[in-house]
């Protein structure tokens, strides 16, 4: 069966009858789906609770059951019998054996070795296999992470080493589940405030009493659904001393406004420990910069927070996370920890990282189903063909292989279609963002649309006010640059207009998407153009971007550029 080719399938009504099978299971653990069937957006939903998508060509998606994949779905609750049943259910030929054999097995290594408190030995592992015990203490990577043997069953672990033992064991493709519980931290009281100004949503009640059940872990949201809301929920449950960590100091000030308003916290108990600011308060929002910051080979902030007895440390944005804050997280594990984010996604391959250190995921909230109850405004996605004109053509096909993908994402030709689409956008009273990638590119549309551009170069004081500007209306359009991918709170954007990104990053498609993804006060829909150069590598990294959503539920319609000035008329 080749990846991509139209399948044949039989077809159906849509409610999971054994008339609509549109999967195919192979024996490498790929599952192939017919995107045309009745059937498939039940089975997507159902599947992608535990496979990853790879693949999304138009007739037939690609996706994969990976280890970690199924260990996330087993902490969240899923075992391999439910596994094995979805599979049955929506599979066109019988599933083969090994397949079943496969995820049963490796489903069932979570949870054989358990990190847990002993009133005699304090912390221990204990395995419910001994040659699984056998396997990991004589591992290189483990044996110094370990204490003293107690019985055929159980072995010591240094407390300290609670977060590396963790990280050891699922690189050995044995992930320890961790009952070892948490310290309380100092007490403090957050009290959310009553009615309106702090009313969740079912789905953020089930993810916060999914976290609070565990103790730690992420929570995985779509954007413009609330991820906040969740956080103080959590906080309200934990009643302690609160680290936030965020990507920025925008979307920290975000968080201290969200706390103010939808808690009784004052301004004097919320820090901010930023480049500007050192405050260190029963509720502290440090930058995920601040605490990466090395100065003489040591992390002089991350020791500092590392010290105060934080009860809970909320990480936005987890997906994130820099590599040196994942130091700050193996040394805090006695400490409840929650990750939010709209993807696992990681570009790094670090997603290992984060279900070990921070903990498993625990609540995912497909995007299309959130869509439906009307919690986050639904989308049209558009992928928009641009042709280049000869001297373009020509450098691209000069340009050294690394400088390729900037030639053609950056080129002159995608101007003019970007003025197209913000003409129409604006004069339908559409607030309008243009997002890219490079600088230079981006002065060039805020020229030619008379915009505002703002960049990592803008001043903190100069960003809240372009924001606010922009959600008063005075300003239909902004030109933006990555640094408005994430945690920016711009409610009634519904057209954004992406130029160019960071090649092939999943997670970045995701958030861009996410700023126009708020419900709009008329119900209107949101629209996602991406403008991408034709037979260019900016086309291929375009395919790769769009994984995520396309996973999500999402499809691109592909429209040449011609199009769009027809319809500009």
């Amino acid at each position: 069966m080749t990846d991509g080719g139209p399948v044949s399938f039989e077809a159906g009504d849509a409610s999971g009858r054994d008339n609509v099978r549109p999967l195919i299971v192979q024996s490498d653990q790929t599952l192939l789906l017919e995107v045309d069937s009745p059937g498939a957006e039940a089975c997507r939903a159902a599947i992608a609770a535990f496979a990853e998508l790879e693949r999304s060509p138009e007739h037939v998606h690609t996706y994969r059951m990976t280890p970690l994949g199924l260990w996330n779905a087993r902490a969240a609750g899923l075992d391999a019998d439910e596994v094995t049943s979805t599979l049955t259910r929506w599979s066109r030929f019988p599933v083969p054996g090994a397949v079943l054999e496969r995820l049963a097995e490796t489903m069932g290594r979570y949870g054989r070795l358990v990190l847990q408190d002993d009133p005699r030995h304090g912390l221990v592992l204990v395995a419910t296999d001994r040659a699984v015990l056998e396997e990991v203490v004589r591992a290189k990577s483990v044996s110094p992470l370990l204490g003293p043997r107690i019985d055929d069953a159980t072995v010591g672990v240094y407390r300290a080493e609670r977060g590396r033992l963790k990280q050891a064991l699922i690189k050995l493709g044995w992930p320890a589940e961790d009952r070892a519980g948490y310290v309380d931290g100092t007490a403090h009281a957050i009290t959310t405030r009553p009615g309106d100004a702090f009313a969740l949503r079912p789905y953020q009640r089930q993810a916060v009493a999914a976290f609070a059940a565990a103790g730690s872990g992420v929570v995985v949201l779509p954007c413009g659904s609330g991820k906040t809301l969740v956080g103080i929920g959590a906080m309200a449950a934990a009643g302690a001393r609160t680290l936030v960590l965020v990507t920025n100091i925008v979307a920290g000030r975000q968080w201290r406004d969200e706390l103010l308003g939808r808690t009784t916290l004052t301004e004097a108990e919320i820090g901010e420990y930023s480049g500007a600011r050192k405050e260190v308060r029963p509720v502290t929002i440090a930058t995920y910069q601040i605490v990466a910051t090395r100065r003489g080979g040591m992390h002089p902030h991350m020791e500092a927070l590392s010290a105060e007895d934080w009860g809970l440390v909320v990480y936005d944005e987890v997906h994130l996370l820099p590599a040196p804050v994942f130091r700050m997280a193996a040394d805090i594990q006695s400490r409840r920890r929650l990750g939010l984010t709209a993807t696992l996604v990681r570009e790094d391959g670090r997603e290992g990282d984060v279900f070990s250190l921070i903990g498993p995921k625990r609540f995912d909230a497909p995007w299309r189903d959130v869509e439906a109850q009307g919690w986050i405004a639904p989308a049209v996605c558009t992928e928009v063909r641009v042709t280049l004109n000869d001297e373009e053509r020509m450098a691209y096909a000069l340009a050294e292989p690394e400088e390729r993908y900037r030639v053609g994402a950056s080129a002159r030709s995608k101007l003019a279609v970007v003025q197209a689409l913000c003409t129409s956008a604006v004069a339908a009273g559409e607030p309008t963002l243009v997002i890219g990638q490079y600088l230079d590119q981006l002065d060039a549309i805020g020229a030619r649309l008379n915009a505002p551009v703002l960049t990592g170069k803008t001043a903190v004081a100069e960003r809240q006010r372009l924001f606010a500007g922009f959600r008063s209306g005075e300003l239909p359009v902004l030109v933006v640059s990555k640094v408005a991918n994430f945690s920016v709170d711009l409610p009634e954007a519904s057209v954004a207009i992406q130029v160019s990104g960071a090649y092939g990053s999943r997670q970045e498609e995701a958030q861009r998407l996410g700023r126009v993804l708020r419900p709009k006060h008329d119900g209107r829909q949101a629209r996602f153009f991406t403008v991408v150069a034709r037979d260019t590598n900016d086309q291929e990294f375009a395919l790769r971007r769009q994984r995520f959503l396309a996973e999500q539920g999402y499809a691109y319609t592909i429209v040449d550029a011609e199009q769009i000035f027809g319809q500009a008329g």
